[in-house]
């Protein structure tokens, strides 16, 4: 399975051009959703040129935070004990914009999309 599909890259690189040219920048709603291992998810609203996304990542601390994460290094990540890269969840639909995503995971300990 692609991690992207090209309308969700292209959609990612718009809103990262909305953010670069708004002086507020902007609370977009996450395009994808991606999980791997037993606990990580991001939730992703933003990639630039150079593949750097901006999201809601957690990697099963209980410390869920916004930042930037590398697309090429989300592709070469795999699971032990079997390997298992990192998957696109093909359900998800955005119902609130990141921040609130954040907000909810901040209480909850974890990302709950």
């Amino acid at each position: 399975m692609k991690l992207l599909l090209k309308s969700d890259e292209a959609k990612l690189l718009a809103n990262s051009k909305a953010s670069n040219e708004s002086p507020e920048g902007i609370d977009h709603k996450p395009v994808v959703k991606l999980f791997g291992g037993s606990a990580c998810t991001w939730l992703i609203s933003e990639m630039d040129e150079d593949g750097i996304m901006f999201g809601l990542c957690d990697l099963g601390f209980g410390t869920p935070e916004l930042g930037y994460v590398s697309y090429d290094e989300l592709k070469s990540v795999r699971f032990p004990p079997f390997g298992l890269p990192i998957e696109r969840d093909r359900s998800f639909k955005a119902k609130m914009a990141l921040g609130e995503y954040a907000d909810a995971a901040r209480s909850a300990g974890r990302i709950a999309a």
